[in-house]
């Protein structure tokens, strides 16, 4: 599809088949989002792809919600602070700026494939950090659900105006 066709199609899916993702298509999206541009190309982020039985209950637990239990695999960003790129004036960490950047591209290339995805800030810092075994230095930056939609209906956006969000000068 073309990228407006993709835009306007792509949406949080909160409501996922039991339909596994293939593994030539989750391959595709994750090569998606390694080349996701990043300040300096310094990266500092890493992806974790949950699967496994084990992992994948203990990283649901750090998000009590039935649609995000019924997703077939979820995929951490890890966010690597120390090497990230620091604005020299004022020292801003550009990590949750890269890390947004991949993630987009990450939903993107999942919508193309027709597969659906979430972005989840809202959960147990403490206890995905101790799922997945995190250093002191990695911070997860989002949880990711992917899997296909349970149904095919695209819920209508409601997005602000480009009247309300845009200022000429």
């Amino acid at each position: 599809m073309d990228f407006s066709e993709l835009v306007n199609n792509r949406y949080s899916v909160r409501n996922y088949s039991d339909k596994k993702v293939e593994n030539e298509k989750l391959l595709q999206i994750l090569e998606s989002a390694c080349k996701a541009p990043s300040a300096v190309n310094f990266q500092p982020y890493k992806i974790f792809v949950i699967q496994s039985d084990e992992k994948l209950k203990a990283i649901k637990e750090c998000y009590q919600r039935t649609w995000f239990a019924n997703a077939p695999l979820v995929i951490a960003v890890i966010g690597l602070h120390e090497n990230a790129w620091k604005r020299s004036e004022d020292a801003k960490d550009h990590t949750d700026i890269d890390a947004a950047i991949l993630i987009d591209h990450l939903t993107l290339q999942a919508a193309d494939l027709g597969i659906g995805t979430c972005w989840v800030c809202n959960f147990n810092v403490s206890k995905a950090r101790e799922t997945l075994q995190l250093l002191p230095d990695e911070d997860v930056i989002a949880l990711i659900p992917l899997g296909y939609p349970k149904d095919d209906e695209i819920p209508e956006k409601n997005r602000k105006s480009i009247n309300e969000l845009v200022k000429w000068l």
